[in-house]
């Protein structure tokens, strides 16, 4: 599955909306590589010898655009590898400008339009004189750098773009296509990356001397472990829920110490969210942590669990119930390894896709909502969604429970089941239509039901023991004082976390399941 490299040969461009802090960041990362860096709108304002706010008082935006144009098409036909550039937050609306930015590593500084507000000085800039003008402009203009970019970083980290210069580099050598979201979390940052092709890439986040140890299934590891080539070291799991266990995890432990890795090694857990979440706990505990980089080969895993830091085991009482935080070194999501996957995995996995939409809303959601093929975009937007949770609640403490959306009767289906009967997405698939039904969004839990339906998901569970489920839900390790916060939705994009829910509620939205 040969994939053609990059033509990404140009200099390093930054763009985004006015407030991103794309010549701070440009200024950041160019003193750090011991370059200079190149700021577009001065480079205009030194040509006409005015500044632009004159310029757009004078003869208006138009005429300001269109030696814009002329100036950042001459900028970045000229500019090599070695140059860093940072351009004006309107450049990307002319079409030779975005023509010219293909051979370029092109960097989105995305910034909160709240935030871009306050830094443009809430008027004193020609276009951020008016509010609600200026929410519009960047909603506006959120197309047009998604277009263009090849690596998309949250305007807070802006200061750390030195650090991720290797990650930007790295898109040099990697497939066509392939694109970079930048993680961002209080104990680590890491890169993301996506593209067809990637798995077995030269494209990889951690670099000699660390050694590295592939942790897989036996069932990914025939399919796709061999594009790997010579790994230091190598187990593969049995597959399956029920294999994710403290019995497992000491098998992988003893393998590490039998292949001598160190410290300073890492391993590569190469599977879906079993794999991935006992290969991170094996790293994060084996001598104290090393380094894991996720290669999630499932589309629940590249939708979701593959970030985030999450890693663990279960128990018979209850799912993931000893574990750790472990932010990885980076995540590898190649889309390409998704047509091996039998189709109900790839279903399962449809239930994370619609559980982050509801929470995602917007856009995303009504593309899930009109049940739009699962392609790239798709998959990058789930992981945008899941990122930008993370970076606001890392340890779980309140916001990041909302990705809990479905889970808490889904994980106590998955238990008393034994994590036999269902695959993790259809249990979500089943907590999700109960927490609808908590939440009284009828309509909305038929459009579910509907959308389940159609990707051959269970939207009932005959058989099932009803309070042995209730039972379960009881033990969730999010349960407090107050009893087990549950997720409800009241409408797509507006998620409330930590709901009590009444006893006779819950038995009534569980029963309906079974019945």
């Amino acid at each position: 599955m040969a994939s053609a490299l990059s033509k990404r040969s140009g200099a390093i461009v930054i763009v985004g909306f006015m407030g991103a802090g794309k010549t701070a960041a440009a200024r950041t990362l160019a003193l750090a590589l011991g370059t200079t860096s190149i700021d577009a709108d001065r480079l205009i304002e030194q040509r006409l010898g005015r500044a632009i706010a004159d310029i757009f008082e004078s003869e208006g935006e138009a005429a300001f655009r269109a030696v814009e144009e002329s100036v950042v098409c001459e900028l970045l036909d000229r500019a090599g590898p070695a140059e860093i550039i940072s351009l004006g937050g309107g450049a990307v609306g002319s079409k030779r400008v975005r023509k010219a930015l293909r051979r370029h590593i092109v960097v989105w500084l995305d910034v909160d339009p709240a935030v871009a507000w306050r830094r443009s000085g809430s008027g004193r800039r020609p276009l951020a004189r008016e509010r609600k003008a200026f929410f519009a402009l960047h909603a506006a203009r959120r197309a047009l750098y998604d277009d263009v970019a090849d690596a998309i970083v949250p305007a807070t980290a802006r200061q750390t773009l030195a650090l991720a210069h290797p990650s930007l580099l790295a898109l040099r050598d990697a497939p066509t296509g392939t694109r970079m979201v930048w993680a961002l979390t209080p104990s680590r940052e890491y890169p993301v990356w996506i593209g067809r092709g990637l798995v077995g890439s030269a494209v990889w986040p951690v670099a000699p001397p660390s050694r590295r140890f592939l942790v897989s299934d036996e069932n990914v590891a025939a399919l796709w472990g061999g594009r790997f080539g010579a790994v230091d070291g190598q187990h593969a799991i049995s597959a399956g829920e029920a294999h994710k266990t403290l019995a497992s995890a000491e098998r992988v432990w003893h393998a590490l110490v039998a292949a001598g890795m160190t410290r300073g090694d890492h391993v590569a857990a190469l599977g879906g969210g079993v794999v991935g979440d006992l290969a991170g706990f094996c790293a994060a505990t084996y001598q104290r942590g090393i380094q894991v980089v996720q290669v999630p080969t499932t589309l629940v895993a590249q939708v979701d669990s593959a970030f985030g830091g999450k890693t663990g085991v279960d128990l018979p009482e209850a799912k993931n119930y000893v574990g750790a935080f472990h932010q990885p070194a980076g995540v590898l999501v190649d889309p390409a390894v998704l047509e091996t996957l039998p189709a109900a995995e790839l279903s399962s996995g449809f239930a994370e896709v619609i559980k982050t939409a509801l929470i995602a809303g917007g856009t995303l959601w009504d593309r899930v909502a009109a049940d739009a093929p699962i392609d790239e975009r798709l998959i990058l937007d789930c992981i945008r969604c899941k990122l930008g949770v993370v970076a606001a609640d890392e340890r779980d403490g309140g916001a990041r429970h909302v990705l809990n959306l479905g889970h808490t009767v889904g994980h106590a289906i998955e238990t008393v089941t034994g994590y036999a009967r269902y695959r993790h997405g259809e249990a979500v698939a089943l907590g999700l239509l109960a927490a609808l039904r908590l939440s009284g969004q009828e309509a909305l839990r038929e459009q579910v039901s509907d959308l389940l339906t159609a990707h051959a998901l269970p939207t009932h569970a005959s058989g099932l023991d009803a309070a042995a489920v209730i039972a379960a839900t009881r033990l969730d390790k999010k349960r407090g004082p107050g009893g087990v916060p549950m997720v409800l939705v009241e409408e797509p994009g507006r998620v409330r976390h930590g709901a009590s829910v009444d006893d006779l509620e819950l038995e009534r939205a569980v029963l309906e399941l079974v019945a």
